[in-house]
């Protein structure tokens, strides 16, 4: 057993103080990184527990909402305001895990949380350039039904597992943090880095800041979105494929649409190209397919999960469909 020191966190410049000495993680509901802890992945030093600080969702002054990075998963989830405005990010947090995770999984912990890659998460007997650079990849060359077909490199091919963090990308929200220099702003999209050649390299948080809050903004197709997520049984599995989508259609016409998909790639991928060849069009059958094929011509599958490429073009094309009709 390896001994590990733990305190609260008393506040947001607390945490921020303590946020950057060497080996100290913070602690939101643990329903990652003590899982991490217990397979060997991670070893902290000492645990500074977050999970009392900011877990408000209020009204953002600009005619969204502000979600505080304490806030449990359930309550996002559950809140009115994110049911009536947000539909998509309340079905994709209740499609993620169990009852009892989503009471404890915090905002910022589901923002934060690591790949769950089986290689990654076996220190003992696989590679893994996420977890010890420059060791290799097992994944490329082993069982990757798993594994992204989007945005991968030949030093990983691991897949970012929220089901939250695709219907952010989708309403196009925005991470507050607190750091030493003071706040600042980073759009959800750009939050999480795909591998390159440095998959060790997750995120763009700085070692010594802390993620204080969520912000969704006031998006006019909100009400028109929804999630759904495929996976090898009902519940508690992580997405195959995910599709979380935004319509706003005016006589016909496509005004606005987002497309986010999850289990694709080592961040939520935002489905830029589909989006782009069905804006400003008629949303008619053969649009669809052809926005879905814009997007999918970027897509490199590995040897064990080409059967993502057609759940793509289906999922999709059912969302958009149902979206269309009004029935999602």
């Amino acid at each position: 057993m390896n001994p590990v020191r733990y305190r609260r966190a008393e506040s947001v410049t607390d945490a921020v103080q303590s946020a950057g000495v060497d080996g100290w993680r913070l602690l939101g509901g643990g329903t990652n990184l003590v899982d991490l802890m217990r397979k060997g992945v991670e070893h902290p030093a000492g645990l500074l527990d977050v999970s009392g600080l900011s877990g408000t969702i209020t009204p953002s002054g600009t005619g969204g909402l502000l979600i505080g990075a304490a806030t449990k998963n359930s309550a996002v989830a559950a809140h009115p305001l994110v049911r009536r405005h947000y539909p998509m990010l309340s079905r994709a947090v209740l499609a993620g895990a169990s009852a009892q995770i989503r009471n404890m999984a915090t905002v910022g912990g589901n923002i934060m949380q690591r790949t769950r890659c089986m290689y990654f998460a076996d220190p003992a007997g696989s590679r893994c350039n996420r977890r010890a650079p420059g060791s290799g990849c097992d994944a490329i060359g082993g069982f990757n039904r798993y594994h992204a077909i989007f945005g991968a490199s030949p030093e990983c091919v691991a897949t970012h597992p929220s089901d939250m963090c695709v219907a952010l990308a989708a309403l196009d929200a925005s991470v507050h943090v607190a750091g030493p220099g003071g706040a600042r702003t980073i759009p959800i999209g750009e939050f999480h880095r795909l591998p390159g050649d440095r998959p060790d390299a997750e995120t763009m948080l700085g070692a010594d800041e802390v993620i204080v809050s969520v912000e969704l903004p006031d998006v006019t197709f909100a009400n028109g979105s929804v999630y759904r997520k495929v996976r090898d049984r009902a519940s508690y599995a992580f997405a195959l494929v995910s599709v979380a989508a935004g319509l706003t259609v005016r006589d016909g016409v496509t005004q606005d649409v987002r497309i986010a998909l999850g289990g694709v790639a080592a961040r939520p991928w935002r489905a830029l190209r589909a989006e782009a060849a069905l804006r400003g069009m008629p949303l008619t059958d053969d649009a669809i397919e052809s926005a879905i094929d814009a997007e999918l011509s970027q897509a490199v599958p590995l040897s064990g999960n080409n059967f993502k490429i057609a759940l793509v073009r289906r999922t999709v094309s059912s969302l958009l469909t149902d979206l269309r009709g009004g029935v999602a």
